[in-house]
Parts: C-alpha cells; structure tokens; sequence
C-alpha cells in the first residue's frame, strides 16, 4: 500500500520540475518534489545563464543536417558524435533527420512556447522575490575574422528570431572584449539570470515557502494500478492525485517501463567557470566562430560550448575542457584561478521540441521533460503551462504538438 496520498508528485530535481511544482503548489495543491541526490549539477544549471528567447526555429532543419559536417568536433567544431556511443546516436540522428520534414509545424509550436517565456520569468521572480536575478541586457555575438563576419551577418539577416531585434555592434561594445574583433552583434529582447545557484536557491525558498515538500532520492519506477500511475522511490509506493514526469534524461526510463515510446538521448555540455575580471555589466557574449558563448555570474565567469551525443551514464570527454581551457587562453579570458569543469546532460528528443501533456496510460499522470538547449529558457512558462494542465485549466498555448505519443507506442 502506498505510504501516503499527497494532491501532486513531481519527478524531477532540475529547473523545470522545480518551475512545475511550484506552479501546483501555487494552486493550493500540496506537492512532493522527489529530487534524485547527485553530485553532478543538472544541465538547467550548468548553461550558459542566457534566456535564449531567440530560438525559435527547432535544430532539427534540412540547413543543419547538409552542415552538420563543418561542425564536427574533429574538424573543430562543437558535435561531437563519439564512435563508442554510436548505439545511441546513429538512430537518434535518423530520427533527426525524419523530424527535419515537418519543421514548419515545430517551428509554429515551439515559437508559441518561446513566446511567453521571458514574461513567465519576470512574474516567477517577481513572486519569490527575486526580480534583480533576471537582467534584461540582451546579449552579444562576435566574429575574430572579417570573412566569418561577412558569412555571419549574412546569415543572420535571414534567420527568423522572434520578437528579438538586433543591430551591428559598437567600436566601444566589441572594445570592452580583450581580443581584437571583426565584427558583432548587438542583440535586444533577450536576458540573463545573474547567478545559476542564486536562482536554485531563491526558487527552492519559494517552494518552501508555499508550502512544498522535497524528498532527496530517485524515482526507481512508475507502477499502473487500475488506471492510475504510483512511484516507487527508496523502496517505497508513494501515491498522489497528479504524478508529473520532468526528471529530464531520467524520463525515458520511468515512461518507457509504461509503454511510451521516448527516444530521448542525452546531449551533453561543458563548461569551465572561475572567478575573472570582467567588464562589469558586459551580457552574455557568443564567440561564433568558436561555438563557445561566455557569461559572467555573481559566482564567476563562465565558458560554455560542445553538444555531445551519448547515453546518460557515459563518462565524460576530457578533450571538450582542454578546449575550452584553450579557447580560453586564445581569447585572453582574464580567470584569476583554475577553472573548474562541468559537464551534464541536455535531455534532447529529435525534432528538438519538450514532450508536455497528459499521459494515456493514466488518468493522474503528466510529463514535461526534452528541453534540450532551452531547458532554462523554458522553465517558467513550462511551470505555468503544466500547472494549469494538472489543475483542469485550459493552457494559454495549444500544448497538443508537444504529446509523447507523436512517437508512437513503446512495442
């Protein structure tokens, strides 16, 4: 017998199950946050801080697939597809590739989703009191050779990206940067949050301060009894009015035991972050030519880059920090000490949307996970599109596009 009936469980110890459970709590449902213990970060903290409200076009396209090539980690580049992981990337990348025909309609959904992400973080942090951790300063992009600024420019002004404008660089903003630059560009609409461990924190208090509860441990699996999902954790049954999925690369196995059918893989990041000298009020700076996007945090500077395909558990690949320590080095990046290293898992499926819906396997279970790259962007406004979902409300998007069972069924 289950150990205790709550109104609401949520899977999931990174941004967005945490985003998801306070929106249920908000809703008078009282809610248990199950938090797997880890000493790795997860990926919703380790990005690069940029609410990145310009994406809007899905990655899975045709223009990525005949390019992918040029972006090689062995020629340079950020993708890295390891010969040992081939078992989880060779059919991810044929997926990819089937999802790359109806872009259109990904687009058209995951722009609905893109579009309301900046508002529902402003009004999430403006309820748990922490409003500064949101910077409105838009961000950069530079290019070290005028030959990439040419192509660069030229790219850009046929890229569609929302409501976000953008302008050329000034001598002055690309003068602040220690390296000689081409080129650049200047970026509005866009954000960033000042501290990926100010914002655990501050978002954990509201939590508590609602009211919700946290159990530190892993989801073992989900159980279908009568037409309702339970979770063993810890070696207990736990059972709740609303059980929501959003444990990120953790999803696949918990919902494929059920009979979903989530070819999710993990697509993993690096960074190196250090105490630096930097200019103050300088955003988020991408240096294209580079695939390595630089921000500076309350806690330090931070460089980030590479997508690695992989299964979860795979160990890491020391090259992707020497790298980025050599990156670095060549961009005078001023750190004061060693860096330290992160690596984590983006939970990435391939038409490169979430999956966000209601289960039909049981009446009382949801899922919000597979944000790849916009796992923070998409926080808060997946908190507020779940929660209203959970409580029978209608969402403010068509949440339809984003259902697991565009996969099909698990045989």
């Amino acid at each position: 017998m289950p150990r205790e009936e709550q109104d609401a469980l949520v899977i999931g110890g990174g941004l967005v199950g945490l985003c998801c459970a306070i929106g249920l709590q908000r809703r008078g449902l009282a809610t248990l946050l199950i938090d797997p213990q880890s000493t790795v970060r997860p990926a919703s903290w380790g990005n690069a801080g940029h609410i990145a409200v310009e994406q809007v076009e899905p990655l899975a396209s045709w223009p990525v697939i005949l390019n992918v090539w040029r972006h090689l980690f062995l020629r340079g580049g950020p993708v890295a597809l390891p010969p040992r992981e081939i078992g989880a990337w060779l059919p991810f990348a044929l997926r990819f590739a089937g999802a790359a025909r109806r872009f259109a309609p990904g687009k058209a959904a995951l722009s609905s989703l893109v579009a309301g992400a900046l508002p529902a973080w402003r009004a999430l942090l403006a309820e748990a009191g922490a409003p500064d951790l949101l910077v409105e300063n838009g961000h950069m992009l530079v290019w070290e050779s005028e030959a990439a600024a040419r192509k660069g420019r030229a790219a850009w002004a046929k890229a569609d990206t929302g409501e976000v404008r953008f302008r050329d660089a000034s001598p002055e903003e690309l003068a602040l940067l220690p390296v000689p630059l081409a080129g650049g560009l200047r970026f509005q609409g866009t954000a960033q949050i000042a501290d990926p461990t100010g914002l655990d924190d501050a978002l954990d208090a509201h939590f508590a301060a609602l009211g919700g509860r946290r159990l530190r441990g892993s989801a073992d699996a989900l159980e279908l009894e009568d037409g309702r999902a339970f979770v063993r954790a810890g070696g207990t049954r736990f059972a709740a009015a609303h059980v929501l999925v959003a444990a990120g690369t953790g999803a696949r196995p918990l919902l494929e035991r059920i009979g979903h059918k989530v070819p999710l893989i993990a697509e993993r990041g690096y960074h190196i972050q250090a105490e630096a000298d930097w200019p103050e009020g300088l955003p988020p700076v991408v240096f294209e030519e580079r695939s390595m996007i630089v921000t500076s945090f309350r806690s330090g500077l931070r460089a980030a880059g590479f997508v690695e395909f992989a299964r979860p558990e795979a160990p890491p690949d020391p090259r992707k920090w020497r790298r980025l320590r050599a990156h670095a080095a060549a961009l005078r990046l001023p750190f004061r000490v060693e860096p330290k290293q992160w690596t984590g898992a983006r939970p990435t499926l391939p038409d490169y949307l979430p999956a966000l819906g209601r289960s039909r396997r049981a009446s009382n279970l949801f899922y919000a996970f597979g944000h790849q790259h916009l796992g923070l962007t998409l926080s808060a406004v997946t908190g507020r599109h779940m929660a209203a979902l959970v409580a029978g409300e209608a969402p403010e998007i068509d949440l339809s596009p984003f259902d697991i069972e565009r996969f099909g069924r698990r045989l």
